[in-house]
């Protein structure tokens, strides 16, 4: 489903160039749920950008889903992101001045011909905001408005779900349920999921993790997860 091949990514600072991620290559087949581990400042979320499409390799390939996104021209890559990946953000990146419904609605608007909102409405039904759906983002809680952007993102029944530290704003109980949604829909409908966390023990429930350090793969491991061993 995502293939990465020789990854680099640089940032050239007057003569000095600042290496972030040093060649990277990984295969994630399709369905997987991949954590991504390291230290900050080890190149996880710039790794995510890079396969999410939101950013691109200053050298190097990344292909989605067959598709090869290194060399694409913006809106060519903005048509295979909107049709192929769903992205959760750790600050929840909701428009404030839309409801819950019509925030999950966008990317279906956006990206998929007909009406959503028989999709958009179950997906809240699914993470308990079906009470909810009118309320503006300033109206619900942090682990409401993330479970809000949980919805957006499966909402065009993407076949990849990006996310980047996505329980790192929420306590303890709604980042468990956040996870439980995520891992849910993995299964359910066989998403490949790829996560950004530095927390071991979200790691430990992926099918695999892989480990940063300086820009560099220093592990890459296949967990024994509670959906292979259940």
């Amino acid at each position: 489903m995502i293939q990465v091949k020789n990854a680099k990514k640089w940032i050239q600072n007057g003569a000095r160039r600042v290496e972030i991620l040093r060649g990277i290559s990984l295969d994630i087949p399709s369905g997987q749920f991949l954590a991504i581990l390291g230290a900050s400042g080890s190149g996880k979320s710039t790794l995510l950008g890079l396969l999410a499409g939101l950013d691109t390799p200053s050298e190097g390939e990344i292909w989605l889903d067959g598709v090869p996104i290194h060399n694409l021209a913006e809106s060519e890559l903005a048509a295979v992101r909107g049709r192929t990946i769903g992205f959760v953000f750790q600050s929840y990146q909701l428009i404030q001045t839309l409801t819950a419904l019509e925030n999950v609605l966008l990317p279906y608007e956006l990206n998929v011909e007909g009406s959503g909102l028989k999709q958009a409405r179950r997906l809240l039904d699914e993470v308990g905001l079906g009470e909810r759906m009118d309320h503006y983002p300033v109206q619900l809680s942090g682990g409401e408005q993330q479970r809000v952007a949980l919805a957006r993102a499966f909402v065009a029944a993407p076949p990849i779900v990006m996310a980047d530290e996505p329980t790192g704003n929420l306590d303890s109980v709604n980042g468990k349920l956040v996870l439980d949604l995520l891992l849910e829909q993995n299964r359910k409908a066989g998403i490949t999921l790829v996560l950004v966390t530095h927390d071991a023990e979200i790691a430990s429930r992926a099918d695999r993790k892989i480990v940063l350090k300086d820009g560099l793969v220093v592990e890459d491991t296949l967990v024994q997860s509670e959906k292979n061993s259940g």
